[in-house]
């Protein structure tokens, strides 16, 4: 059987035998698959001309059995105890995580939390038609750090007023980025946007009409200046010494 197949086809000695087999390979119940018969089997003469039973199994929600299949490996090789709950909604599966050391499954910021989200949903849209959207969360984790990156926006903002100098924040991935942005839009005093490159992008928050660090001086005038004192012509340097010869009063 392929990885996370949601179509496969088992043979047996009989066909009850054959759909034993292939629901406890699956994980499911009957209720969770459809099942058909391919061949019946035959049983032969004295063993001679048997032929085995085949059927056809289908999984019916193949986006929450790949989902499940998926992550029940991940945290089976990371040896935690995982409960998984999925819930699908259209093109939309809601899968929540429950069990203890969530802080694993967390990781710093999300980091981790957020790279199962990003694998989970390679493995549900292989070969998918329609784009399936997946959010994978875990002790509300994400309506948490919502909450958190909203008030750290309001606070840094009053901060970049008061002080007039800029922040950047540590990097983060768009959805968080986006938060910090549509937070402080309809602010009039700041402005954000984004520096670098992902996954190391990150929001700046600065004075929306900021003054320049450079400061052009503008080029003085002659006018503000005395003119220098014009200065007698001689005819020659007898000349000179007349017109600069020393009184007895001086």
């Amino acid at each position: 059987m392929s990885k996370y197949a949601t179509k496969i086809q088992k043979s047996a000695k009989s066909v009850e035998e054959a759909k034993e087999l292939v629901l406890a390979e699956l994980g499911l119940t009957e209720d969770e698959v459809e099942i058909s018969t391919v061949e019946e089997g035959t049983k032969g003469f004295l063993g001679l001309g048997s032929k085995e039973a085949v059927i056809e199994v289908t999984v019916k929600n193949a986006d929450t059995y790949r989902a499940k299949a998926f992550l029940k490996q991940i945290f089976e090789d990371m040896n935690l105890d995982v409960t998984i709950d999925v819930t699908s909604e259209g093109n939309d599966l809601n899968i929540d995580l429950s069990g203890d050391n969530m802080g694993i499954i967390i990781g710093k910021r999300g980091d981790t939390l957020d790279s199962l989200q990003y694998l989970t949903s390679l493995v549900v849209n292989h070969k998918r038609d329609e784009y399936c959207k997946v959010t994978i969360d875990t002790e509300n984790y994400r309506e948490k750090r919502y909450a958190a990156l909203i008030a750290l926006a309001e606070r840094l903002s009053d901060k970049v007023i008061r002080t007039g100098k800029k922040y950047t924040l540590e990097p983060m991935n768009p959805y968080e980025r986006r938060i910090i942005h549509s937070t402080l839009q309809a602010k009039d005093e700041v402005t954000t946007f984004s520096i670098g490159e992902d996954p190391y992008r990150k929001v700046v928050i600065a004075l929306k009409n900021a003054p320049s660090k450079t400061t052009y001086h503008k080029k003085p005038s002659l006018a503000n200046y005395p003119h220098p004192k014009k200065q007698p012509s001689y005819e020659n340097f007898e000349s000179y010494i007349k017109d600069n010869e020393l009184s007895d009063d001086e």
